[in-house]
């Protein structure tokens, strides 16, 4: 029944009359809820309420349902050029009662309207326009590190500056992550198209991560940061938390699968791993590079998918550039696996040596940025999340210099995620704007006492690894109390 066809048309009929003339039906905040799931979805946009139900054609994906019964007005600013809601008349069926929904009070609005003129403000300013010249300069200092790389496992089999190279390599896949980043949010062109195929470029090409994959894993990241699915067989929370049964980020993840076992409690394997996620944590960071690579491929290929919403994305509409995702990451484990022989010189012992170690360092340095973004920070229940930019804000943990790591070189290093607030909350700003951005945002969460997080890499990195032992912790505690005999 979705929008796309006539059962749409005659459901919504059923339900309701449908927009018609110079009169418009209008919907309190209850009704809107009740239509939250993807084959019945409704959403409001500026108190217009939309039937995207059953809707596959959205370019960004299976994203879109996570604001399904919801208000999706600031999402669909962060990440839509204006004048794209023009292409949602079709979907309009009426209006929204502003006062039926009885959660929201007088400052509440006045709030959210604050946040919306600022920014009005950052467009007036320029701080969407990027500097090609800028991105320039990014682009052919990263070629250069894989350039240096390649040159070091070229001229000499001299094992310590291989495995210096392999680790010249890691990081080149890890700024190579930025950029991807960058083009795929749609920072640097104005045109999709081309901020696609330079994403291809850096993903699929450089680091062997499908430009798919990516985007539909951190769109949904972006939706819904730091939410717990709704059960342990759903899909409508962040993906990046998603990270049962390994590691748990608060105690009811942690519980999370026990509707899974028979008897209702947690398996050897979840409780093993709980109780010692601490220790666990770094280690799977180093594998985490592999762990993205595998899915990269599957997606790729057609031999699977991620994740539900993933895996319904690609059934109803395919790769978008099937080709150029396939030929990308087999050109990369090409040149990778050229590199990681030493053209032909190293044995079997070594290639793997310096292959694991470039893949391995990148996992890490990759994910201890991430990490850092979020975890540890607030988690929310899909019915207890709050506004769009308190969600952004209370989830989100920026990174900032230290007597001994200068902020210069935490700005390289996370290329631009060290301001991660500011580009939650404005996805397609250039990081080269985040700065200026970050003034704003400070003043503005200073003017509605809205908490704001900072910390250095190694703070950031303790409160993580300090969170992770809290909730190990309350899992063991709680797990005494309800099975007593165990």
């Amino acid at each position: 029944m979705g929008k796309g066809g006539e059962s749409v048309m005659a459901r919504s009929s059923a339900s309701s009359k449908k927009v018609m003339g110079k009169k418009s039906t209008r919907y309190t905040w209850d009704e809107v809820k009740r239509h939250s799931i993807p084959e019945d979805a409704w959403m409001v946009y500026h108190n217009k309420v939309y039937d995207v139900s059953n809707w596959h054609g959205h370019p960004g994906g299976a994203v879109i349902f996570t604001h399904a019964g919801d208000d999706m007005t600031d999402i669909f600013a962060a990440f839509h050029a204006r004048g794209s809601e023009f292409a949602m008349k079709k979907f309009l069926i009426g209006e929204l009662i502003p006062e039926s929904n009885e959660s929201k009070t007088e400052e509440q609005f006045a709030f959210e309207a604050g946040y919306r003129d600022l920014r009005e403000k950052m467009i007036k300013m320029g701080l969407f326009e990027s500097s090609k010249p800028f991105y320039f300069y990014k682009c052919a200092s990263n070629m250069a590190l894989w350039g240096l790389a390649m040159a070091l496992v070229y001229v000499t089999d001299n094992n310590w500056i291989n495995y210096l190279a392999a680790w010249i390599m890691g990081l080149f896949f890890q700024q190579c992550g930025w950029l991807a980043h960058d083009f795929l949010h749609h920072q640097v062109f104005d045109a999709r198209k081309y901020g696609d195929l330079t994403g291809i470029y850096w993903g699929n090409l450089m680091q062997g991560y499908s430009m798919q994959w990516w985007k539909n894993k951190h769109n949904g990241h972006h939706s819904v940061p730091n939410l717990h699915n709704s059960s342990a067989s759903a899909q409508d929370g962040d993906p990046d938390i998603d990270t049962m049964p390994l590691l748990a980020w608060s105690l009811k993840q942690a519980q999370s699968f026990r509707e899974l076992q028979e008897d209702g409690k947690d398996s050897s394997f979840v409780s093993f791993m709980i109780k010692w996620q601490v220790f666990f944590y770094f280690p799977i960071l180093l594998l985490a590079r592999i762990s993205w690579m595998n899915e990269s491929f599957k997606t790729a290929y057609g031999l699977g998918a991620a994740s539900a919403n993933a895996a319904l994305e690609l059934k109803r509409k395919g790769l978008q550039y099937p080709r150029l995702e396939k030929t990308g990451i087999a050109i990369h484990h090409l040149w990778m696996a050229a590199f990681s022989c030493g053209f032909g010189k190293f044995g079997i012992a070594k290639s793997l040596g310096i292959y694991f170690t470039a893949t391995c360092s990148c996992g890490l340095l990759l994910a201890l940025v991430f990490g850092l973004g979020h975890n540890g920070m607030a988690t929310y229940d899909a019915v207890s999340r709050p506004d769009f930019w308190k969600l952004q804000v209370t989830t989100t943990r920026n990174i900032i210099g230290s007597t001994f790591i200068p902020q210069a070189f935490v700005n390289w290093f996370c290329g631009g995620l060290q301001l991660q607030v500011e580009h939650h909350l404005f996805p397609m700003v250039p990081r080269h704007h985040l700065p200026k951005v970050h003034e704003l945002v400070v003043s503005f969460c200073k003017e509605w006492d809205v908490s704001y997080h900072e910390a250095s890499l190694w703070e950031g990195t303790k409160e993580v690894v300090s969170h992770l032992a809290k909730v190990s912790d309350e899992f063991i505690v709680e797990m005494i109390e309800e099975f007593p005999a165990m």
